[in-house]
């Protein structure tokens, strides 16, 4: 078991990043986080790591799990939880995080940029940016080609990026 508490350690956080990304609480993060890691240990035997790296193979069994969560519950992804380290590949100013009546979140504007993608390129964004995945780790898990992942990150992310800087309606900004 020293080689599970050890994928645990490494890539607990990469985990709950990608729920982080898909579901509306930090609680309901929390718990499916859990779920993948008593999944996770149960098939650990099974593990093999020549075939994919322990981060691949529990973003797989991640999501999995998110899409149990959401036949089970009939819930869609909304509201995500914070996005991090976006302006590394975006260029977008990391997002203010305040505490609001759901627990942590993401600033209003990067939860809205989130909420007009479609499931497949937010699942993309999820994955990258709350997984800390790669594009081929990407393409692997969704079975997607990696320049069909490079081009929905692309796309994805020069959307947000717009929706971020031009202002929602014709208001200017006060200057005094």
């Amino acid at each position: 078991m020293q080689g599970f508490e050890a994928a645990y350690d490494e890539h607990v956080w990469d985990v709950y990043g990608f729920f982080g990304y898909r579901v509306r609480r930090r609680e309901e993060a929390e718990d499916l986080t859990q779920v993948t890691f008593e999944r996770a240990l149960k098939a650990w035997n099974r593990f093999d790591p020549e075939r994919a790296s322990a981060k691949t193979w529990l973003l797989v069994i991640a999501h999995n799990v998110l899409v149990d969560h959401y036949r089970r519950s009939s819930v869609r992804p909304e509201d995500p939880l914070p996005v991090e380290d976006v302006e590394s590949v975006s260029g977008l100013r990391e997002p203010q995080t305040e505490i609001d009546e759901r627990g942590l979140g993401p600033s209003p504007e990067v939860e809205d940029a989130l909420a007009q993608l479609t499931d497949r390129e937010r699942e993309v964004i999820a994955l990258r940016f709350g997984g800390d995945l790669k594009g081929a780790e990407i393409a692997e898990i969704t079975g997607l080609t990696l320049a069909n992942v490079q081009q929905l990150l692309s796309r994805s992310l020069r959307g947000m990026r717009k929706r971020i800087e031009e202002p929602s309606g014709a208001e200017g900004t006060d200057a005094g």
